[in-house]
């Protein structure tokens, strides 16, 4: 929103305020509406939305997405035009895809390679460059299970228990082991405990009971800590071992807490006040509680039940001279008293009342020690929804308590964030509310047929309106075939829950659709006490008055792809008016550009695919045989903590048992093995470090190897590798051991290719399918490397040896590096995959049960006309039962939709 557009905004709304608020200005107000103005222009709000064509994947399946990426008002973006989606397991990154962004929107895809992807929990990001300026939990963060049938066959499912030892308690783990129409009892098993950095913390041996349950005590040595641990396991089978899933331990140690949130943030001495609070079990999920509140004599003040998962709210007054604490019940009974929040002695509070359909009532309440110290002054309300001002109007002190209406038709549907300021600026009080003005697109699904049969044609009609008028809008369809893939509807990630709820709030929501599908009379009461008891900071007014802005070091991407870097002589001194040549012989792409006086050149507004041969050519100058180029290279976000950690699913195998059994069947569809003759073998030396002189003193054995069939799908090293690294983190492009990253003196790894030192950053021009052999060493034995090159570990890269060859003299001088020369390979653009729609002719049907598709149909490029109206058709597959249509997208002004149409497959 302009300057302009806010002031008139802000104008409106004072004028129209209840008679009560003063309708004259202040500097000081001014100055808040005025700084808070410039902040959110200087430093507007974008995000990122995904949408997947389903909540969770089997290995061997394929991520389809749409991205949208919005600004003010949810208004497709015109700030950035490349989006960045990655996903990481764990602390690192496994793919990282970079997409252009028209229009606002971007697509792609991922595939699920089952060696590379194996079982277990994945977070999804998707970011702009200029997004990484600002706090990563405001990316779009998703928790993505992936299921592995295709490496296992063995169905495993955890549960644990804590008891009581000798006054300390004793946890253990009980894991089922089963595989299709069999209970694996009598079987030995292997397991052990694992920290965070991957050191071995304990291991032992057992056997399965009649059932196929293994008990483990985890916590059987008291020196071992189950926070971020990890407890592997692996069964014996006949003659071999199978390798399970790894189970995380952080729930077997949580444990059960109720926080209180009192209103506006503080409870004070003599007021009134509204207290929410939430309820958490071990798994940090919500739990349902009773209780009363007690003051210090043992009078009841208050009762409390929760509402809706955990979380609930009661009224409290607190009095002179006395405390207050929880008595809290568990639904198993147990008891736990906790104490209430500190009350303060004088100050005034901000309650807001979201019950009023057409108002926001809101009330100022101040204790009398603080309304006598305080009366006359000055105080002011002021409204804001995405950076943007809806709301401000000030108010004289003159009564202890005040309460005005607000119009809801002020504010978009949305948070809305109400602040309480001092005439000094200081903000005193805060509330957040959300508004539904039921103004989201019209936007709808229908079928040409109530039901149909298996292999028939589809064929859907889309509508969307706005206010009843047809609008032209962006928009993906999903077609999952339920009976695969069911789904709690309430927990799912849409376009709603996104872009109007989780990427304005800090911290975990659980189940967020619930607030915008359930039917619930209670919801919107839900949804308030939700507000009460989640944090807001986005925007912060302490450091918008203070002129303490976000350090910014990238800048928004609107040219598309760039190539940067310098050109020097061979003294490294920068050559200024230098002349460049760029040429990307696979997209016959040619560009010229010419260094600043610093030696800085720049190539701005290019397209080429990911890993494509970028050649650049210094030898158009005077003297280029000495001329060096150097190119910036990309710049990466570190794999972050997964703020939706809570969704992570621990028994995957019976959690998605549908859609992995589908998988499985899909696998061995297309995996048919045939007979090989094996008619000679010999042993092939495997190249290690010893090869090299530099290296032959480290330790024999590696901590960790990894061979080249772990790179044959990789691009780009310098992607790849740390995903494959146990206990390793990448930081300020440097290689550390997890272990190290909260030491300030912590010292990078040294890697090494073919036997010579190299930064990290090189490994971006190295191809996965060049590497024979990767060694990870955490001593660096008798070498005295680490000393040497003042590290902490050392990387071991061994590329594949090329066939040698004779070659003339004019040939070798040719393959010599040139420094006015320079070619590599860049990460550009991933090229998305079109979805594979089968086509089924009903006069010449083939034979069915092959079609195991769990995804029937996904288009990210549904575009509706000026009539609002488009359609789209394909094909149901060989599965029977309940298919499900999902339609997501928005129109150019930022009004949102979403549509779901259910139909039967017979």
């Amino acid at each position: 929103m302009s300057l302009k557009k806010i002031a008139l905004v802000i104008f409106l709304t004072t004028c129209l305020i209840a008679p009560a608020f003063a309708q004259r200005d202040t500097v000081s107000l001014n100055t808040i509406i005025t700084k808070t103005a410039k902040f959110i222009s200087s430093f507007p709000i974008e995000k990122v939305y995904l949408h997947l064509d389903k909540p969770y994947y089997a290995a061997g399946d394929t991520i389809w997405f749409k991205a949208y990426v919005t600004l003010d008002k949810h208004q497709p973006s015109s700030l950035s035009n490349i989006v960045y989606v990655d996903i990481a397991n764990q602390d690192s990154l496994v793919k990282i895809l970079k997409l252009p962004v028209v229009n606002g929107v971007a697509h792609g895809n991922i595939i699920l390679s089952p060696d590379a992807y194996k079982q277990g929990n994945y977070h999804l990001r998707a970011y702009t460059a200029w997004m990484r300026n600002f706090d990563s939990d405001y990316f779009y963060n998703k928790n993505i299970a992936i299921g592995n049938t295709i490496q296992a066959n063995v169905n495993t499912n955890i549960s644990f228990n804590t008891t009581a030892v000798a006054g300390k308690p004793k946890v253990s783990a009980a894991i089922s082991y089963k595989q299709p129409g069999e209970v694996l009892s009598n079987k030995k098993v292997n397991w052990s405990i694992s920290n965070a950095n991957g050191d071995e913390l304990s291991k032992g041996k057992g056997t399965t009971d009649q059932n196929g349950i293994l008990t483990v005590v985890l916590n059987e040595n008291a020196n071992t800590s189950l926070k971020n641990a990890i407890l592997t396991t692996s069964i014996e089978l006949g003659n071999r071992k199978e390798s399970l899933n790894k189970f995380p331990l952080n729930s077997a140690i949580a444990e059960r807490d109720v926080q209180f949130f009192p209103e506006g943030g503080e409870l004070t001495l003599g007021v009134r006040s509204k207290v929410a609070f939430k309820a958490v079990n071990t798994n940090g999920l919500g739990i349902n509680i009773k209780g009363i509140i007690t003051d210090n004599t043992g009078a009841v003040v208050a009762n409390l039940e929760s509402q809706h998962l955990g979380m609930g709210v009661f009224a409290i007054l607190p009095e002179d001279g006395k405390t207050y604490k929880a008595n809290i019940t568990f639904p198993d009974g147990v008891s736990t008293t906790y104490d209430m929040p500190r009350i303060k002695p004088a100050g005034i509070t901000l309650a807001v009342y979201n019950n009023d359909p057409e108002n926001l009532n809101i009330k100022l309440s101040a204790n009398d020690p603080y309304f006598k110290a305080n009366q006359g002054k000055m105080y002011y309300i002021v409204a804001q929804s995405g950076g943007a001002i809806y709301f401000a109007a000030q108010t004289a002190l003159q009564t202890p308590s005040y309460s005005a209406p607000i119009p809801k038709s002020k504010f978009p549907t949305g948070i809305v964030q109400l602040t309480l300021f001092s005439e000094r600026g200081i903000a005193l009080s805060e509330r957040i509310v959300f508004i539904k003005r039921n103004d989201m697109l019209n936007l709808s699904l229908t079928a040409d047929r109530k039901t149909y049969a298996i292999r028939q044609k589809v064929k859907l009609l889309v509508s969307a309106k706005n206010n009843a008028l047809p609008v032209e809008g962006e928009f993906s369809v999903s077609v999952i075939d339920e009976s695969k893939v069911p789904f709690d509807e309430n927990a799912e990630t849409t376009i709603m829950t996104n872009l109007l709820l989780t990427s304005d709030i800090k911290g975990y929501i659980e189940k967020p659709n619930y607030y915008f599908i359930s039917k619930n009379a209670d919801v919107d009461a839900n949804l308030d006490i939700l507000m009460l008891t989640q944090g807001y900071r986005r925007i912060s007014y302490r450091n918008i008055l203070t002129g303490k802005f976000p350090q910014i070091y990238l800048y928004p991407e609107q040219q598309g792809l760039e190539i940067a870097g310098m050109l020097r002589n061979n003294t490294g001194m920068p050559i200024s008016k230098g002349n460049l040549r760029l040429q990307i012989p696979g997209k016959n792409l040619y560009a010229e550009t010419m260094t600043d006086m610093t030696g800085n050149f720049k190539f701005p507004k290019l397209n080429f695919p990911d890993s494509s041969q970028v050649i650049i050519s210094a030898r158009n100058n005077p003297l280029s045989k000495n001329l060096m180029i150097s190119v910036n290279g990309d710049s990466y976000q570190p794999a972050t903590k997964n703020i939706n950690a809570l969704d992570e699913v621990a028994n995957i195998d019976s959690s998605f048992k549908t859609l992995l059994t589908n998988s499985k069947r899909q696998y061995e569809n297309l995996h048919i093995l045939k007979e090989v003759v094996i008619k000679s073998t010999s042993l092939v030396k495997r190249p290690t470090h010893n090869d090299y002189g530099s290296l032959s003193t480290l330790p024999m054995m590696a901590d960790q190897e990894l061979r080249r069939e772990r790179f044959k799908d990789c691009g780009n090293l310098f992607q790849c590798l740390p995903s494959m690294l146990l206990g390793v983190s990448v930081e300020e492009n440097n290689l550390y051991f997890t272990k190290n990253v909260s030491n300030p003196n912590r010292l990078p790894m040294q890697v090494f290719v073919n036997g010579s030192p190299v930064d990290f950053s090189y490994l971006g021009s190295i191809n996965g399918a060049s590497v024979e052999n990767v060694e990870i060493f955490k001593s660096d034995g008798f070498s005295n490397i680490n000393k040497n090159y003042q590290t902490d570990g050392i990387v071991s890269i061994i590329t594949k040896k090329v066939e040698k060859s004779k070659i003339t003299f004019a040939q070798l001088q040719e393959m010599l590096p040139k420094g006015n020369l320079l070619t590599y390979n860049a990460q550009g653009y991933s090229i998305p995959r079109e979805f594979y729609s089968p086509k089924y002719d009903p006069l010449k049907q083939g034979a069915f049960g092959g079609d195991l598709r769990s995804t029937i149909y996904w288009s990210p490029k549904v575009k509706t006309d000026k009539t609002g109206i488009t359609s789209f058709d394909f094909f149901t597959s060989d599965g029977k039962g309940n298919y499900r249509a999902t339609i997501e997208g928005m129109d150019a002004d930022g009004n949102l939709g979403r549509y779901i149409l259910h139909y039967t497959v017979k």
